[in-house]
């Protein structure tokens, strides 16, 4: 059975901060800026058929009382996509952008997408986050770990299915690395904010209409080697970069962090090798750098809509030379009295 759309649209309700996004952003949304503006709402998606639905971290819902037809969806879709310098057309009907102040978009077009123009809007909002104000109801002992693990430069690999927090628990690990160190983030789309003096941010490029002008992220990651980075983070793998990353986590550049998607922490060797398989990588030469590259692996899950549980683990490799995991038990938060 389908959800019933909201009666009161959220944007309307009179307890309702400032979202902040910015008069430039607004112009370019269009009907979805108000939407946007709420600071409740992460993700707004504007479907097919001209329906837009909200997420506030509880599930999506369909808005009361907000349409948009086909032809002025496709315009918003194009004009959100060249406002983030790039083109959405036919001929490349699938673009990601961020456009700046913590907003990212998708825009699928005919003939990919049958019905209509498809846009998702994911809201980052514009504070750094901090471990103490992140809703992860973790036992005592993970902070200090965490922290501890990224002051004594151990190489993180966290893990998560998508909207678990990877993201946000990564940039607000790194704020931990000392004020004198250098942290190069390299991203497929720049959204890491790191509470820290000395970050360098690096962002890939598409091709141009032309089919030239292409900054993959297997290539950032081979530049930002030259740039004396003390710490490489990378925010997240998902093709053939992570032989290059491994690779230098494994001849001395300590301390970095990188995400990868997994649903558990026990599938994150599988998606390791899944990723090596895209770079040509052999397995079981894999398994040798990637155990030694990375300290420890901390993965999250959501546990129903409001929060989340942690597990870490270790690589190791096994007697026939490929990649595994050992979990560590962590022991469990006591029940509130």
């Amino acid at each position: 059975m389908s959800q019933a759309p909201l009666n009161i649209p959220l944007w309307l309700a009179r307890d309702k901060p400032p979202g902040g996004i910015t008069a430039g952003i607004r112009n370019q949304l269009g009907p979805l800026a108000e939407i946007v503006d709420d600071p409740r709402v992460t993700d707004v998606f504007l479907t097919g058929s001209g329906v837009v639905f909200v997420d506030t971290g509880e599930g999506s819902y369909p808005v009361s009382g907000v349409g948009i037809a086909n032809a002025p969806a496709t315009d918003l879709a194009r004009g959100l996509i060249e406002a983030g310098g790039r083109h959405v057309d036919e001929a490349n009907p699938l673009v990601d952008v961020h456009l700046g102040g913590g907003l990212r978009v998708h825009v699928a077009l005919s003939p990919i997408s049958t019905r209509g123009p498809e846009i998702s809007i994911r809201i980052q909002r514009h504070q750094k986050p901090q471990l103490d104000q992140l809703s992860l109801e973790f036992p005592d002992v993970v902070i200090p770990r965490l922290i501890h693990a990224v002051e004594t430069k151990q190489t993180l690999l966290i893990s998560g299915a998508t909207g678990s927090g990877k993201t946000t628990l990564l940039g607000a690990l790194m704020a931990y690395a000392a004020s004198t160190e250098r942290l190069v983030v390299l991203e497929d789309l720049a959204e890491l904010m790191i509470d820290h003096p000395h970050v360098v941010s690096l962002e890939c490029r598409q091709a141009n209409m032309e089919g030239k002008g292409e900054v993959t992220l297997t290539r950032l990651v081979r530049e930002a080697l030259r740039m004396k980075p003390s710490r490489l983070i990378v925010g997240e793998c998902r093709g053939g970069e992570i032989g290059d990353l491994v690779q230098a986590f494994h001849t001395g550049h300590r301390g970095g962090a990188t995400t990868v998607h997994a649903h558990s922490v026990e599938e994150v060797p599988l998606r390791l090798d899944s990723l090596a398989a895209l770079a040509g990588i052999d397995s079981k030469h894999f398994a040798r750098h990637a155990v030694g590259a990375f300290d420890l692996i901390v993965h999250l899950e959501r546990v129903g809509s409001q929060s989340r549980r942690i597990s870490f683990g270790h690589l190791r490799r096994t007697t026939e030379g490929e990649l595994d995991v050992v979990v560590e038990e962590i022991p469990a938060k006591p029940a509130s009295t």
